[in-house]
């Protein structure tokens, strides 16, 4: 079994934010595999679908507390550090520019609190990580983070503006291929691939 989390703010309002950029990459993954519609699973405070991809069977969550409570959604799903190898969390990262991605696996949090909660939740920090690019960048590519810690979360919490909908597009479709070679050949390969 393998865990997708997607992690965001729930309610509508929060819906096209920065910050809900995993959330956003996991509905996506899930309506190009048609994969089975989310519903409510009230033991694991989430929303929650379920699918294949070859012979790996997933379940998809997308946390419905606030971001920094985001590993209680996991708490009674990742009981050991096997299963946490075999979790994949999905979220925004301002050092990363709009349109590019990282995998990594096993490190801190880099200050994201839906990961400080789930890694403090399931008691490691062994598990996989899709870092999806938000910031601003040059047209060199060279990130432009907001400065201060106030524009910071406002730029987090707003909204992806239109023009930002077409760079989504294609780094989720990237986001989805770098699953799929997660799921049937191991992250080591997707990080050799796509880092």
């Amino acid at each position: 079994m393998i865990y997708i989390i997607g992690l965001g703010n729930p309610r509508e309002e929060y819906e096209n934010n920065r910050h809900n950029t995993g959330a956003l990459a996991v509905w996506n993954f899930a309506n190009n595999n048609k994969f089975a519609p989310f519903e409510i699973d009230k033991k694991l405070k989430a929303l929650v679908s379920s699918g294949k991809i070859g012979k790996r069977i997933l379940t998809l969550i997308l946390p419905q507390t606030f971001m920094n409570k985001s590993g209680l959604s996991l708490k009674s799903a990742i009981t050991n550090k096997k299963k946490a190898e075999n979790l994949v969390v999905i979220y925004d990262d301002l050092d990363i520019p709009l349109g590019k991605f990282k995998i990594s696996y096993g490190r801190g949090s880099g200050g994201h609190k839906g990961v400080e909660s789930i890694a403090r939740s399931i008691k490691t920090k062994d598990f996989i990580r899709i870092r999806v690019g938000i910031a601003p960048a040059t047209p060199s590519g060279k990130v432009k983070k907001p400065k201060g810690e106030q524009k910071i979360i406002d730029f987090i919490l707003g909204d992806f503006k239109k023009k930002d909908t077409e760079k989504l597009k294609k780094v989720f479709k990237k986001v989805n291929e770098a699953l799929e070679v997660i799921i049937k050949d191991g992250r080591q390969k997707a990080m050799n691939i796509y880092n």
